[in-house]
């Protein structure tokens, strides 16, 4: 059996309700693919501990962990490992999220996010974005 990985995703909410994903760089696995931001924990990490890191990383904004609301989670076995994520939605941040490590970012209509081509482990999230958010 391969190891699995945790990581944690934000599914970050506007004003408009636009949901803002994420497209990977050139160099990355999944190269040129739209996600949604979030990362793997660190040693010691909670998964909300380990979102707000990467929200500050990726894109520069700042999440207090009772912003974040648990919505749904995603498990997807890849090649040489099983993938794990915690999903969480937010509707309040400081800051202006900026692509720090991403190629682009883009902020999506959500009944338009099955138009973007996302990594297999996020593609069931779609229904339940566009049914719950």
């Amino acid at each position: 059996m391969n190891r699995i990985v945790i990581v944690t995703a934000a599914v970050l909410v506007d004003p408009d309700r636009r949901i803002l994903i994420a497209k990977r760089p050139t160099g990355k696995s999944l190269a040129g693919l739209w996600e949604f931001p979030g990362g793997k924990l660190e040693p010691g990490e909670s998964p909300e501990q380990a979102l707000i890191r990467e929200l500050d990383e990726e894109l520069g904004i700042t999440v207090r962990e009772p912003c974040l609301a648990p919505l749904t989670f995603a498990s997807h076995a890849y090649e040489k490992f099983h993938l794990l994520m915690p999903v969480y939605v937010c509707r309040r941040w400081e800051g202006v999220p900026q692509a720090k490590e991403h190629a682009e970012l883009a902020w999506v209509n959500r009944m338009k996010l099955g138009d973007y081509p996302m990594p297999p482990a996020d593609l069931p999230l779609i229904s339940v974005i566009q049914d719950q958010v």
